[in-house]
């Protein structure tokens, strides 16, 4: 056995365990967005960077003074559209919101994709149950999104518009709340 390779296997490891709402996940516990890890300790802006799916909500989150918030200490829910959501959005919408000018307007619609808290799928089905297989969720732009099941492993988002998103990537855990990854992105009125 090589000599480094032995001094690595002798050094200790620590694993910090995080609980939240019904869900536990150590801290060495990744789930793979746009083809990189993202790793719990991390906040919700440094994983979502290294996602190669999310490239255009980076940009926008940039472009509307975001960051600094989404680095904050939470913790937040953030629907995130993929870079697939954005194209399927009318041609030009994307430019038209990243100019200066509409500063506004995308902000309203980053922060329409924003809920306070750490909703993890345990805790949107409970919400959902609770409401009787419905439930209200306010965002931090003051909009509703109503959440719904489909299936016994499937939430729904319908939007202010009526369009719905489905999560295709549950439970992306932050240091600062947990990212649900949408296939849609979701407008308010």
């Amino acid at each position: 056995m090589h000599k480094t390779f032995k001094k690595f296997l002798m050094l200790p490891i620590t694993v910090a365990v995080i609980t939240v709402a019904g869900l536990t996940a150590t801290a060495d516990t990744t789930v793979m967005v746009g083809g990189e890890a993202m790793y719990p300790t991390k906040d919700i802006v440094d994983n979502a960077v290294n996602s190669s799916d999310h490239t255009t909500l980076v940009a926008a989150v940039k472009a509307a003074g975001l960051v600094e918030t989404l680095k904050g200490p939470g913790p937040f829910t953030v629907f995130a559209p993929t870079n697939d959501a954005f194209e399927n959005l009318p041609d030009g919408t994307v430019e038209m919101l990243l100019k200066p000018e509409n500063k506004d307007a995308l902000t309203k619609v980053l922060t329409y994709h924003v809920v306070p808290g750490r909703l993890t799928f345990d805790a949107l089905a409970g919400q959902i149950k609770a409401g009787g297989g419905k439930a209200e969720l306010k965002t931090v732009s003051g909009g509703t999104l109503t959440v719904w099941m489909n299936g016994p492993h499937n939430i729904l988002i319908k939007d202010e518009k009526g369009d719905i998103a489905e999560i295709s990537t549950y439970d992306v855990i932050q240091s600062n709340g947990v990212i649900q990854v949408i296939d849609t992105v979701l407008l308010p009125n």
